[in-house]
């Protein structure tokens, strides 16, 4: 089954560029594209694409907003797509804000093609997709810039120890596999440690994980390294 996706961009031309390396990609297909936040909600709400490709900046409505609007749909409208930003540097803030509305990570535009269409299948899959080479450096950049939040404790009391390790290595940029090999124990055990996380913490995938952990207090900025 194809995964579908929305190209959601002001520039005509970068829409197109991406809509045709994608649907080159025999497991993913293209169901629609929209220049600006407002006709990507309608389109997504149309459409029910499973990854919304948005960029940040655009007229009308910007991404963050139409994001916000994507993971907070009317009632009746049960569908949340997927959403992976596209930025640049100079737009860092608005990524954080958009992973804390609910985006499943991001992706500099400038990145290699093989780049873009990974991170499709990733979030597709449910993952989240922080540009690995820049997640936790960005991501403890916007935490440091904001004042300290004191430990969510209520929320944190309710994991197990096992889950709060887990989520405290999810935070750190480790895939499953390399938290199952980091505490020894099978990589479906650390699967199912992650859905309870999200579960008892309302997140709705690993992207609103790094965020809680870092904003509860939980990670600090510069603490441990990222896989």
């Amino acid at each position: 089954m194809s995964i579908s996706v929305l190209v959601v961009d002001d520039q005509a031309m970068i829409r197109a560029g991406f809509g045709a390396l994608l649907n080159a990609q025999p497991d993913i297909e293209v169901s629609g594209e929209a220049a600006n936040g407002e006709e990507a909600v309608d389109a997504a709400r149309r459409c029910r694409p499973d990854v919304v490709l948005m960029d940040v900046r655009m007229p009308v409505l910007d991404g963050l907003e139409a994001t916000r609007r994507l993971m907070n749909p009317p009632r009746g409208v049960e569908h949340r797509p997927r959403v992976l930003m596209l930025t640049t540097f100079d737009v860092d803030d608005y990524v954080y804000e958009a992973l804390a509305a609910g985006a499943s990570g991001f992706l500099l535009k400038d990145a290699p093609p093989a780049d873009l269409i990974a991170a499709v299948r990733i979030v597709a899959a449910g993952d989240a997709l922080l540009a690995p080479s820049v997640t936790r450096r960005l991501i403890e950049g916007f935490v440091r810039a904001r004042p300290r939040a004191l430990p969510d404790e209520p929320r944190l009391r309710g994991l197990t120890q096992r889950e709060t390790e887990v989520l405290s290595l999810v935070a750190r940029g480790r895939s499953n596999s390399e938290i199952a090999g980091a505490l020894f124990v099978a990589e479906q055990t650390v699967k199912t440690h992650v859905s309870r996380i999200f579960d008892k913490l309302s997140l709705r995938d690993r992207a609103q994980a790094v965020v809680f952990a870092y904003e509860s207090g939980l990670v600090t900025p510069g603490e441990g390294s990222g896989g």
